[in-house]
This record gives structure tokens, C-alpha cells and sequence, in this order.
């Protein structure tokens, strides 16, 4: 396919199917332009891999989903048609799980819709935790108190969260314990209400950390967990509470669980094909 710019008009030649699909996704891009979006070039690659994975995927329906976060520093809304179903999934349900691999935009749309339920009033409080499974053993051997072993497992939480709200303004709900960024552990025997809740790198809870986790949601809370279940980082004779929740509340209502696959990658181009080659060589070989 060859598609050719002059001014203000746009010639595209090729296969009569591949044409269409190209027509509509420049027409749905324009569309966005023309609303305020601010297009980027890996928007428009991901957008013509969305009409390509399916023809009748409206490409303006999905970017025009623009989750409302306090900062003004860049919009933010889903990319597939993957990422879209669990916003809204996010927004019906009370407990969504995000599986699938690294770049898919599984934690930073979950942490993005815990922002906006908290700058909506939906919420009274963000909970963010994950399991500091690469400690183990080691974490007694490093230097500092409790808080400044674990600070580096909670980075890439506290990233996602510079990233959508201005750092003087987090400082403050942190000190008030409106947002709180804490390991697994600190959960345990709480009940928190009026909370938006966000476990990320489910695949390392255990069993009994997964149950514990799922047992802590009060009234007017939701709870997203996310994870990789190719990417599991416990021992080998522990089970992964991750694996084992799909088997036990799969069928239970009110539960959504919502699985992304490479497609869904929104990071750096070559992630796509990393994890796809990672896919074809486990399939053939095995896992290592």
C-alpha cells in the first residue's frame, strides 16, 4: 500500500480492502485532530493495527475515551479495543483483573481511573500496593529502615503517579494518607472503605496473599489487580495466587476479568516483537 501527502489531500493506492481500512483510519484521526487530541505517530501505528485486527473497530470511539486525571500534562485514554473494555470495566465493576504481558497499559489505566475517582469524589482515598517478592530473604541485608527497603519495589507506582498529577500535590495526599503506596503486607487485617485499590504484579502473591488481599474490600471500594501470569517471580515450589483466582472466581458475577495480549503493547515498538519472539520460543521449547 502507498499512501502519498500533498497539502491538504491524501492519495492512497493498493489492495481495495487495505485501502478502505486506511481511509478509515485517517478519517477517524482527523476526527480526533479536530476534537483537540494531540496525535502522536505511534498513535497512528497502533490505530491502523486496531483496524487491521478488526475491520469494524471505530478507532475515534476508542481514543476518545479520555480518562479525566489532574494533570494537564498529557491525555490519557485507552489505545485498543482491549484497553477500552476494561476502563469500562473499571467503571461497572467492583473488582476487574488486568492480565496480560509488560506494556499492555494495565497498571497505568488502572491508576489513572483510581486518580479521576478520586478527583471525582468517588473515592475517599487511593490504595496502592504490590508484593515485594524480589526482596525475599535479602530484604533484612539492606540498608535503612522498613520504608526505605521497600521504597524501590513501589518506584514504577510512584512513576505512573508523577505522571498524572503534579509532585507537590502528591506529597500532600500522601502525608494525609489520601494516597498511600505500600507493600502487600501492610494490608493484612485492614478493611478499607471509600478506597480505590490497585495490587499490581498479582502473579507474585501467593494463594493466602491473593485471599487476603481480595478480603480487604470495605464498602464503596474497588479493587483492580493486575499482572503477568508469564512472569512469575516466586520460588518454584510456591503457586502463584494469581493463577490460582482465574480457576476459583472466574464465574463468579460482578467479577470481570479482562486478558490483553501483545497487540495491546503501547510501549516502545520493539516490546511488541520482544514478547512475541518470547511467545514463539516458549511454545517451542519450553519455558526455561
Amino acid at each position: 500500500m502507498d499512501i502519498k501527502a500533498r497539502g491538504h489531500r491524501v492519495s492512497i493506492e493498493g489492495e481495495e480492502a487495505a485501502v478502505l481500512t486506511a481511509e478509515k483510519v485517517l478519517k477517524d484521526l482527523a476526527g480526533l485532530v479536530h476534537d483537540g487530541y494531540d496525535l502522536t505517530f505511534e498513535d497512528v501505528k497502533l490505530a491502523m493495527r486496531a483496524c487491521e485486527a478488526d475491520p469494524e473497530a471505530s478507532v475515534r470511539d476508542v481514543f476518545s475515551e479520555s480518562i479525566p486525571v489532574a494533570s494537564k500534562k498529557r491525555r490519557i485514554a485507552p489505545k485498543t479495543e482491549n484497553q477500552k473494555a476494561y476502563v469500562e470495566a473499571i467503571k461497572t465493576h467492583d473488582i476487574v483483573f488486568g492480565i496480560g504481558p509488560a506494556g499492555t497499559g494495565k497498571t497505568y489505566l488502572a491508576m489513572a481511573m483510581a486518580v479521576a475517582a478520586l478527583v471525582k469524589k468517588e473515592v475517599n482515598r487511593i490504595i496502592l500496593t504490590r508484593p515485594a517478592v524480589e526482596a525475599g530473604e535479602r530484604l533484612g541485608f539492606l540498608p535503612g529502615d522498613i520504608y526505605e527497603k521497600v521504597h524501590p519495589y513501589l518506584r514504577p507506582l510512584y512513576d505512573a503517579l508523577y505522571d498524572m498529577m503534579d509532585a507537590e500535590k502528591i506529597g500532600r495526599l500522601v502525608e494525609r494518607g489520601t494516597i498511600e503506596v505500600a507493600p502487600l503486607a501492610y494490608m493484612r487485617g485492614r478493611t478499607l472503605n471509600d478506597s480505590f485499590i490497585v495490587l499490581d504484579e498479582a502473579q507474585n502473591t501467593t494463594p493466602e496473599q491473593m485471599k487476603m488481599f481480595l478480603t480487604r474490600m470495605g464498602l464503596g471500594s474497588k479493587a483492580v489487580i493486575t499482572g503477568d501470569i508469564t512472569q512469575v517471580d516466586l520460588p518454584a515450589e510456591k503457586a502463584s495466587g494469581l493463577k490460582q483466582v482465574i480457576k476459583i472466581l472466574e464465574t463468579v458475577k460482578g467479577i470481570e476479568f479482562i486478558r490483553f495480549n501483545d497487540k495491546d503493547v503501547v510501549r516502545h515498538r520493539l516490546v511488541q516483537q520482544i514478547i512475541k519472539a518470547y511467545q514463539n520460543y516458549e511454545e517451542k521449547n519450553g519455558k526455561p
